[in-house]
């Protein structure tokens, strides 16, 4: 957001209080919802709706408190969110219609790997699947149901195979140019995602690689079965949708926008789509049979979406509240008053107050909006980090701790998911507890640490790649 911190527009009954009661209501909803069991983005809408009304009765002047609004709503950081989301959206579809799931299940199946081994192609296959499509939910609705129970009877530990695919998952959603969070972490600190993405990359390596370690040392363990009704799932052609992914990240890095770059993606994607025959041009788009039918993958992509856009809005809309009513200036200021003193004080900082706010959240990218533009930004333009750094702290501390947590509408569709496929071909589940130990989401965060302690891949304003 362009809002000065200093800036005090509104004043509201209470004082700092007052300003307060939409933070409350909207955490409060949140919370609720999340320890419900029962969160995610569209059930998340009326925690935002209702923080807003109840901030007005707290406002002193209502036009001033609906102009506030409607500031943070059109808020151009927003807007760059939403726009991206909408192509981000599509593209994901088009990967999972192209067959990539079976393409991917082809290339772990056919090395021959066993135990610890496939474990480790399981991680390798969520990675690139979630790089791919951006969605670290949409990682494990598809692949678990065949590399779960693919890897059960080629002899893999169950719990560390369990826990592989969130690992990828979580890697994906920390790295692709297109998930939400990279998206959101970018544009909320003004970075360039080419940036973004190659100064991220050795950070998420480096977990991705202690994670590898980890599974080859404890993935292994299990008994080697025959493999019922999988090969049917087997497609090499679904394989030549990582190349529309090649086209995405090589665009975005070579500097071009994120949307000029995932158009080029949707574009390659869909060409290999009909070319290997998983998918028809009607699929993308058609005429439908009858009203009220899907028009085809560009409408369900959208309709995706829909439900991270309006909650994004409605949060952009609350934190400008907080930030015109002075409550993120205040809160800065005592922070830098007897917090933060040094560099390291404030990455430190930066990520903890990432992690505080994903925790009670079930979603990760509106932790992000809460905390990016009002904390996180000042915080690193104080000490003159990098655009790209701010963002990387920031992303990388969402996909920490959250991809543990049973609550999270992750580690729930992921642990669903895990059952579903333990059930349908009668082998064991671990518990949901297992997520605690997720080893990609613990090794990132030592990262984290050690690079905010060392200053490791720490990149300044005056040395921005």
């Amino acid at each position: 957001m362009e809002t000065d911190l200093t800036e005090n527009r509104l004043e509201l009954y209470g004082g700092i209080w007052g300003g307060f009661v939409p933070l409350v209501v909207l955490v409060g909803g949140l919370i609720w919802l999340s320890v419900a069991g029962m969160g995610g983005t569209k059930p998340f809408w009326a925690c935002g709706w209702l923080a807003i009304v109840a901030g007005l009765f707290f406002a002193k002047d209502k036009k001033d408190y609906c102009q506030a609004i409607m500031r943070g709503i059109g808020d151009k950081t927003g807007i760059v969110i939403v726009t991206a989301w909408l192509f981000a959206g599509v593209f994901g579809k088009l990967m999972v219609a192209g067959g990539l799931v079976k393409g991917l299940l082809w290339l772990g199946i056919s090395t021959g790997a066993q135990g610890s081994i496939f474990a480790l192609c399981v991680f390798v296959a969520a990675m690139l699947f979630a790089l791919g499509t951006g969605t670290s939910t949409g990682t494990c609705i598809a692949l678990t149901p065949v590399l779960y129970p693919a890897g059960y009877y080629l002899g893999a530990d169950p719990a560390f195979l369990a826990v592989a695919i969130l690992s990828g998952a979580a890697f994906g959603d920390n790295l692709a140019p297109i998930s939400d969070t990279t998206i959101v972490s970018a544009f909320t600190q003004g970075a360039d995602m080419r940036d973004v993405v190659r100064s991220r990359f050795p950070l998420a390596m480096a977990a991705s690689a202690i994670t590898a370690v980890v599974l080859l040392v404890f993935g292994g363990g299990g008994s080697v079965a025959s493999l019922p009704d999988l090969q049917a799932q087997l497609d090499p052609t679904g394989a030549f949708m990582l190349v529309a992914l090649a086209v995405v990240v090589i665009s975005a890095l070579s500097g071009r926008h994120i949307i000029e770059s995932l158009i080029y993606g949707n574009i390659s994607a869909a060409i290999i789509g009909i070319a290997t025959g998983n998918m028809a041009l009607t699929d993308i788009f058609g005429i439908p049979s009858k009203r009220g039918i899907s028009t085809g993958i560009i409408q369900n992509g959208i309709n995706g979406v829909v439900g991270a856009i309006m909650f994004a809005l409605l949060i952009l809309a609350v934190t400008q509240v907080l930030v015109e009513s002075g409550i993120m200036g205040r809160i800065l200021k005592f922070a830098e008053k007897f917090i933060i003193n040094t560099v390291r004080q404030a990455e430190l900082s930066i990520i903890g107050v990432t992690i505080l706010a994903s925790i009670p959240i079930s979603a990760n990218a509106p932790a992000e909006l809460l905390v990016g533009p009002s904390l996180v930004k000042p915080i690193g333009a104080k000490f003159g980090l990098a655009p790209a750094r701010k963002a990387n702290l920031m992303d990388c501390a969402v996909c920490t701790v959250f991809f543990m947590l049973p609550w999270h509408i992750v580690v729930a569709v992921w642990y669903a998911a895990v059952v579903s496929s333990a059930e349908a071909f009668g082998i064991t589940a671990p518990p949901i507890t297992t997520a605690l130990y997720n080893p990609y989401s613990l090794s990132l965060l030592a990262v984290l640490i050690f690079s905010a302690i060392t200053g490791w891949n720490r990149k300044y304003e005056t040395a921005e790649l």
